[in-house]
Formats: structure tokens, C-alpha cells, sequence
């Protein structure tokens, strides 16, 4: 076997688990789920029916990912983070008979490449959250989020720009927005941000 599954995690026979990847005690993958090469689950974590995971994300504890979430290689979930699924949540139908999985469509949750989501953050669906941006922990994410942001709070907003080395970026001046550990440059074009070539 090219990957480790915990003796206590709970793994769908048919989902596909990449190389070197690791599924740690008490976690859930569902049947369907596709993870990529070099993913850790957590304890704890669940991974719903279907959710694609690109290679070399990082889900922590205890943080639930339902279907249909998409994230993309490199993305961080920190511990205890929910990626919800379902618009107008409800136990029963309005005429009191139990809502099973017919009654509802799923709305995901779409990571791109990089992006990180702190402790405890939420990000309620359908939402996609830009390239190497940085969801705070404890944030309640509501809109998309643009590439490279920094977002807090309740709801969140954008209160600056991060780098891919996920440092806070430094304004230099004319628009522009510099890395203090690479150095990389970073345009910023109305509420969007460009990394120079």
C-alpha cells in the first residue's frame, strides 16, 4: 500500500486515496472521494461522499468537508473549519416527513490552488475562495473570496493581500504590493491582486 490509513479511520472501499498520502485516527473518507498524491486527513476529519482533493492539501482535525467541496492542490484546511453544502438546511419537509437526500441539492465549496482557511472558519456554500488567499480563523466566509486576499471576521472582508509564502503583503507604492520573505511583486488592479512576472 502507497498511502497509510489509520486502524480507527473509516475509509470508503471506493475511494481513491493518491501515494503517500495519510488518514489519521477517527477520520471519515467517503465513498467517492478522490484524494491526491501526498493529502493528510486528520483526526477526526471528514472528507464527504465525492469531494476531490488535489495533491498535497492538508485537512486538520476535526474540520468537515462535505460534497461537493473541490479543492485544489496545496490548499490548508485548519482544525475544526466546515465547508457547508446545503443553502436552506432543514431536518423535516414542510408537511413534517423526514428530508432524506432526494429533497435537497448540494452546493459545494470550490478551494483554488494554495488557499488556506484558519481554525474554526466557516465557509458557507457555494463560495470560492481565490488562490493562495488566507481565511482567518474563526471567519464566517459568505462571498467569493478574490486571489491572494486576506479575509477576517463575521462576515468576512478583505483587510489586506497575502503572498504564496502566505506572509502579509507590503504596499510598495503605485499599486504595487511586495513579499518580505521572497520578494515577489504583486499588482493590485481594482479588488484584485496580480503577481508581476
Amino acid at each position: 500500500m502507497s498511502f497509510r490509513v489509520a486502524q480507527t479511520a473509516d475509509v470508503a472501499p471506493d475511494a481513491i486515496i493518491g501515494q503517500g498520502s495519510s488518514i489519521w485516527h477517527l477520520a471519515q473518507v467517503r465513498e467517492g472521494a478522490v484524494l491526491g498524491r501526498d493529502c493528510i486527513v486528520g483526526r477526526g476529519a471528514y472528507i464527504g461522499s465525492g469531494v476531490t482533493m488535489g495533491d498535497g492539501c492538508k485537512v486538520q482535525n476535526y474540520a468537515l468537508v462535505y460534497e461537493p467541496a473541490v479543492l485544489e492542490a496545496g490548499v490548508f484546511i485548519g482544525p475544526a473549519v466546515v465547508l457547508t453544502n446545503d443553502h436552506f438546511p432543514r431536518a423535516i419537509n414542510a408537511d413534517g416527513s423526514p428530508k432524506s437526500a432526494h429533497d435537497w441539492t448540494p452546493v459545494g465549496v470550490t478551494l483554488r490552488r494554495g488557499a488556506s482557511i484558519g481554525a474554526r472558519a466557516v465557509c458557507v456554500a457555494p463560495v470560492i475562495i481565490g488562490r493562495w488567499a488566507t481565511v482567518a480563523a474563526g471567519a464566517v466566509v459568505t462571498k467569493d473570496v478574490p486571489d491572494y486576499a486576506l479575509m477576517v471576521g463575521v462576515p468576512a472582508r478583505r483587510v489586506g493581500w497575502v503572498g504564496e509564502a502566505g506572509l502579509p503583503l507590503k504596499e510598495t507604492g503605485g499599486g504595487l504590493w511586495g513579499c518580505p520573505e521572497t520578494g515577489a511583486q504583486y499588482r493590485q488592479e481594482g479588488e484584485t491582486l496580480v503577481r508581476e512576472v
